[in-house]
């Protein structure tokens, strides 16, 4: 198909193109709709970078799985919208649920008190736990850094890096396994 045939494309047709892998499907359909997508993860989020993160998301799963729009249902615009909502609100729930664990382990360590020793080993095991990191794959470290780090889901981390969910789940049981036979290792943790 034509650059012009693309355009004239519905919705509709864009999608089943999708579904057999035409990039140039999924870009018609992003300049369709990627500014209806964005302005709505902004206005949930109030915070751009976070809203960028939300519309790639969105657009990665409907490169991954087409078929969960579905015409007689609504428009593909609706269903976009509906999807960036979801996921902004999810968003907000994780930084919140993020921000008030932060927030209740400076207090708690606040009312702890300093402790030199105590920083000393932290930093120590920070410094271990690094370098574990590093020494996975490159595959593992990404999966591992994004579901616990960046506080993302499985489903969410499979979406990111648009690899199947199993796939990730994988990666970050074998990351985890070995990262703590690293740090076992180093003498970090009890084996």
């Amino acid at each position: 198909m034509t650059r012009d045939d693309w355009h004239q494309a519905s919705d509709a047709t864009l999608v089943v193109a999708i579904g057999r892998w035409h990039q140039e499907a999924l870009a018609e359909v992003y300049r369709r709709h990627a500014g209806a997508v964005m302005s709505l993860a902004v206005r949930v989020l109030r915070e751009r970078t976070m809203a960028e993160d939300v519309v790639q998301e969105v657009f990665v799963r409907l490169w991954s799985h087409p078929e969960r729009f579905d015409p007689e249902r609504g428009q593909l615009r609706s269903f976009l919208l509906a999807q960036t909502h979801g996921r902004a609100v999810d968003m907000i729930r994780s930084e919140s649920s993020r921000r008030l664990r932060e927030e209740r382990a400076t207090r708690q360590a606040a009312e702890a008190g300093y402790d030199l020793e105590q920083e000393i080993w932290d930093l120590a095991l920070a410094e271990q736990v690094r370098a574990a990191l590093a020494g996975l794959s490159d595959g593992e470290r990404q999966a591992i850094e994004l579901a616990y780090f960046g506080g993302h889901t499985y489903r969410d981390v499979a979406a990111i890096l648009g690899q199947p969910e199993g796939t990730v789940k994988s990666r970050i049981r074998l990351g985890m396994r070995r990262l703590r036979e690293a740090l076992v290792e180093a003498g970090a943790v009890p084996a």
